[in-house]
């Protein structure tokens, strides 16, 4: 008997263009199967796959979470800056 079918997201953005993709996955399937399933990597060649940071609405999982009806699987880039050394500066720069 086939396992059955449940309808989950997967999301990735950059600053110029975002992307949200509907995935019928199997009950039972991960984080990352959902990735690998939904071709996102056509449309943002750039996604290293090797190193893969995902989140579930928002919190960061594990590639191997297994997924639910309805959850929308993000895919996060690399941080450009540390944010305690932005916040560091900013302060520096609002004292002078």
């Amino acid at each position: 008997m086939a396992k059955e079918l449940i309808r989950v997201e997967v999301a990735y953005a950059r600053p110029d263009k975002q992307l949200i993709l509907p995935v019928d996955v199997e009950e039972g399937s991960t984080a990352v199967d959902a990735v690998n399933k939904s071709g996102i990597q056509e449309h943002f060649p750039e996604i290293d796959f090797d190193a893969l940071k995902l989140g579930v609405f928002g919190k960061a999982q594990k590639p191997d979470t297994v997924l639910r009806a309805g959850d929308r699987v993000e895919i996060y880039r690399p941080l450009i800056a540390d944010p305690k050394e932005s916040r560091r500066r900013r302060a520096e720069a609002e004292k002078s």
